[in-house]
């Protein structure tokens, strides 16, 4: 039985939430699991998949847990075979599944730079090729941009360079996609606190994270740094049909960040 009531913002759907087991990718899945979807927690490690999956069970939602690794097409596959077989077919894809980088131009490790672009890039064309065979039309695909595809972050040359092309994708395949109303947007987010961004927090403070938490807030005019369930709100509203005449848009979701 679906999770939620009949008036819930995805009652009956299903969606798949990649990178699901920690951070944004977790909130996300949470989220559309209290909106009545049922939910494939997808994410490179077993362990935080069910963690997920076994969150959403306690709040008496509907998850499946799968491990897969964005950047095997036949991972993919597979996975998105297994939520057909579960559930029926896929309604919302949300492309969350990241890595982070360092470094400039100059000196960026050339395996770095690979696993940026294939995690960040290559996993979203793999997933959401695997998705759209099982995609009924009117579906909603989502894809995890950045601040930093939209402007320069110094030392993050792979990251950055990643995250624009995600959104340059994204809004070809809205193009692409739009004559079987399939929706395709992209979410920038500022910083937000997740496991992911304390390597890169504790790099700006010289190796001290509380110094180089308070160095980022700097940049954000709002004062803070975004939370996870924050950008899970904006996920679920790109998800449902409430933005129904939207496709091909850049969210930012950066607390001012790029108003600046």
């Amino acid at each position: 039985m679906t999770n939620g009531h009949h008036g819930s913002a995805l009652f009956g759907k299903v969606a798949v939430v990649t990178g699901a087991g920690s951070g944004i990718g977790a909130a996300a899945a949470l989220r559309f699991a209290a909106e009545g979807a049922s939910v494939a927690v997808i994410d490179i490690r077993a362990e935080a998949a069910q963690e997920t999956a076994d969150r959403i069970a306690k709040e008496q939602g509907q998850a499946i847990a799968i491990a897969a690794d964005v950047s095997s097409a036949a991972a993919l596959e597979e996975a998105m075979d297994r939520v057909m077989r579960e559930f029926g077919g896929i309604d919302v894809l949300y492309n969350n599944a990241g890595v982070d980088s360092s470094g400039s131009v100059s000196v960026a490790e050339e395996a770095d730079w690979d696993r940026c672009m294939t995690i960040n890039v290559k996993g979203t064309f793999l997933a959401s090729r695997a998705a759209l065979r099982h995609m009924d039309d009117g579906g909603s695909i989502i894809n995890q941009g950045s601040v930093a595809g939209l402007v320069g972050i110094p030392n993050f040359a792979a990251y950055c360079a990643a995250k624009g092309a995600v959104i340059a994708l994204t809004r070809q395949m809205a193009i692409d996609l739009a004559p079987r109303r399939i929706r395709v947007n992209v979410i920038c987010p500022g910083t937000v606190y997740t496991p992911l961004m304390e390597p890169m927090l504790r790099a700006r403070g010289d190796g001290d994270l509380e110094a180089g938490l308070a160095k980022t807030i700097l940049k954000y005019p709002i004062g803070r740094l975004g939370a996870p369930e924050e950008i899970a709100n904006v996920a679920l509203f790109l998800a449902c049909g409430q933005s129904s005449f939207m496709t091909g848009s850049v969210l930012t979701t950066d607390g001012g960040m790029t108003a600046q």
